[in-house]
């Protein structure tokens, strides 16, 4: 969330670094801007009041002590009448007003982040890997989950619903396979694994920035009023909410696997077919927790992590720095990483790897005590490690031959086996 002191300080800049998102509300700032305003009118002539009747409460009880009764007495209507202009409505109204529109306004996009309102405009860094050449019959992986019993698309659907899918035997397996190989390759890098709740309360929603935003894509329980995670950042960041760290115990590092639910309304065609998208998904994640002066620093050290762990499964990929106008609500700066799905001849994201600054930290309050012993705001990160559907996907039918389904060296100890079928 970003903080009204800057806003009023900064208020063109903010304006500019919004417009530069594709922000199409910009009027909120000036709204936000009227209305600290008329807090801080509020708030004087409550002071002001108050102050009055704290002063002439003290005259009363010297009139008194004097035996100036009438004096007193006049004193009294006089402090219950300034009593009756005691309005706190009116400063919580306005209180209300303006945290409800940060609430609304994203985080402001880094200094690095391009210009650009679509996917194209995005500017791609680095690629890696080979492109494999498949042979002549080579099909989607939503024709090789059929043909070797891996995911049964129609069963989930039948169970739940489309974009619930069933993993079966070797399908099931391979996913297992993956998500310890994704923690395995985490921990040895330094991360501490968490297995957190997969739903959340309104609280930690907020926390992360999920909601307001992403409140039509959040599967929602009502009658205990939980959210089921997008992703394992929610629960996973939370765990600092309201915490107060210690310098020397920076950075953070988490990772955790679970299950995430999304909604994904409005998606359909030939773009969610398969595993393309889906509502219910596994994925790996890693949370870092770190000082400002160095979460940049950071940033690249988490995306050259997860392009170990791609290159690692031999798979081609691509890093993409994403344009103001396709960036998430709450980040300053986000790489996306894509893999090359060979037959479907296109490239599928698998991961994104972001830096929200301070935003998220503003929100759930998650602080330490710097060398001086001042309190300061952390910088919070996260990135896929990876989401497994599209990897999935991937190692299909990138690997598919004629007699089967191959796959990478690192993951023969976790398979068991060095081949799918």
């Amino acid at each position: 969330m970003l903080q009204v002191g800057f806003i009023k300080q900064q208020t063109a800049l903010v304006k500019e670094r919004l417009a530069l998102k594709n922000f199409k509300q910009p009027e909120l700032v000036d709204e936000l801007l009227l209305w600290d305003e008329k807090r801080r009118q509020y708030q004087l002539e409550q002071e002001e009041i108050q102050a009055k009747i704290n002063a002439t409460s003290k005259e009363i009880g010297q009139l008194i002590a004097k035996g100036e009764k009438d004096q007193a007495t006049a004193a009294r209507q006089q402090v219950a009448e300034w009593k009756t202009k005691l309005n706190p409505e009116k400063l919580e109204e306005a209180e209300k007003n303006i945290l409800a529109i940060l609430y609304l306004l994203p985080n402001l996009p880094s200094e690095k982040v391009p210009p650009g309102v679509s996917p194209e405009q995005n500017v791609v860094v680095r690629e890696g890997g080979q492109k494999p050449n498949l042979h002549a019959a080579a099909v989607p992986h939503w024709d090789l989950t059929t043909r070797y019993n891996l995911i049964n698309f129609e069963l989930g659907n039948k169970i739940t619903g489309s974009g619930f899918p069933v993993y079966i035997n070797k399908g099931a397996k391979l996913q297992r396979a993956l998500v310890q190989y994704f923690l395995d390759f985490n921990t040895a890098a330094g991360y501490t694994e968490y297995l957190p709740p997969f739903m959340v309360n309104e609280a930690s929603a907020y926390g992360t920035g999920q909601l307001p935003d992403k409140e039509g894509q959040m599967y929602h329980a009502t009658e205990d009023n939980f959210y089921l995670i997008p992703t394992a950042e929610v629960p996973v960041t939370n765990v600092y909410r309201d915490v107060i760290l210690k310098e020397t115990d920076l950075p953070v590092k988490m990772t955790a696997y679970t299950p995430c639910f999304r909604r994904e309304a409005g998606s359909y065609g030939k773009d969610v077919r398969g595993l393309n998208r889906l509502h219910q998904f596994e994925k790996v994640e890693i949370v870092e927790i770190v000082r400002p002066d160095t979460s940049y620093d950071v940033l690249e050290e988490m995306v050259n992590h997860v392009e170990r762990l791609l290159q690692s499964l031999e798979l081609p990929y691509r890093i993409v720095k994403l344009c103001g106008g396709d960036m998430g609500f709450t980040s300053a700066l986000t790489y996306d990483f894509e893999v090359y799905s060979a037959a479907q001849d296109k490239w599928l994201e698998v991961s994104s790897v972001s830096n929200f600054e301070s935003y998220q930290a503003y929100r759930l309050k998650a602080r330490y005590k710097d060398a001086a012993g001042k309190i300061q705001l952390v910088h919070t990160l996260n990135g896929s490690s990876l989401a497994l559907p599209r990897i999935v996907a991937c190692l299909l039918e990138n690997n598919q031959h004629e007699g089967g389904i191959a796959l990478p060296k690192a993951l023969h100890n976790y398979f068991g086996a060095t081949a799918l079928v």
